[in-house]
């Protein structure tokens, strides 16, 4: 599964994004409800019933001049916010402040946005694995899966990305993917991201594998989004986008004679 996260940050994310699905090798992506462009995204998925998408449920809002409101009522949700209402801006806060009884009515509230709309996500994850950083947070996690009957993005791997021991929590491990693969900024500034991916593909093993992308096109708004953040940033996502929407890109999947899945696949619904 080549999975495109961050879905409704911004009009350069949404286009990369949707030119990745239609055209390139993207194969899932997940919206964050309270971006400012999520509703342009969640349109296109409206008008495009075929392609997998999921909610990216969002406990942070880490950009310097361009932070994110929840969904609910900040007044109701006072861990979750600064004084302005606004969600803390990195991982650390929430797993400091945050309030299991706050992310659970935020996190529903996200979901309960995008259903309004006549979305039908096919699976929920977490925006920068914040989930994972404290068992109740897990727990929670699990509890919102169970609530709307949908699958979530469980992950050891990916917990111990958030600097946490994932051994440490309780998490079913048949239900967790740990053939995962995501960038980090080491390859970023050596080597490059192309060189990454075409790396991760030549030696995928059997079985089903999930590759977190982050595409948007290159674009002042995105070099305004990110600046002072080269993780994750401008730069990064314009590389993202280009690979995946390559034709080598789509080349080196057949050679590998590699099936791409999402969600909606049925091995992942035997899961």
């Amino acid at each position: 599964m080549i999975h495109a996260d961050d879905a409704g940050l911004s009009w350069s994310q949404n286009k990369a994004t949707q030119l990745g699905m239609v055209n390139g090798s993207i194969s899932s992506t997940s919206l964050m409800v309270p971006c400012p462009w999520f509703y342009e995204m969640a349109n296109f998925c409206l008008q495009n019933p075929d392609i997998d998408y999921g909610i990216h449920l969002t406990l942070t809002g880490e950009w310097k001049t361009y932070p994110f409101k929840p969904c609910s009522d900040p007044k109701k949700i006072p861990s979750l916010v600064n004084k302005n209402g606004y969600f803390h801006p990195n991982k650390k806060n929430v797993k400091d402040l945050a309030k299991v009884d706050d992310v659970y009515f935020e996190l529903k509230n996200q979901i309960k946005t995008a259903l309004s709309l006549g979305l039908k996500p096919s699976h929920l994850d977490s925006h920068s694995y914040t989930l994972g950083m404290r068992q109740d947070l897990i727990d929670v996690y699990q509890q919102l899966g169970n609530d709307f009957n949908l699958p979530i993005l469980l992950s050891r791997t990916l917990v111990s990305y958030t600097g946490q021991d994932g051994s440490a929590f309780k998490i079913p491990d048949n239900e967790c993917f740990e053939s995962i693969y995501m960038a980090s900024m080491n390859e970023f500034e050596n080597g490059g991201l192309a060189s990454y991916y075409d790396n991760v593909i030549d030696n995928l093993p059997n079985g089903i594998s999930i590759l977190l992308i982050h595409p948007a096109l290159a674009s002042d708004e995105m070099n305004q989004i990110t600046i002072d953040h080269p993780n994750f940033g401008a730069k990064w996502r314009k590389e993202d986008s280009e690979y995946f929407l390559s034709s080598s890109c789509k080349e080196k999947l057949e050679k590998r004679n590699i099936e791409l899945i999402n969600w909606k696949s049925p091995i992942l619904q035997k899961k």
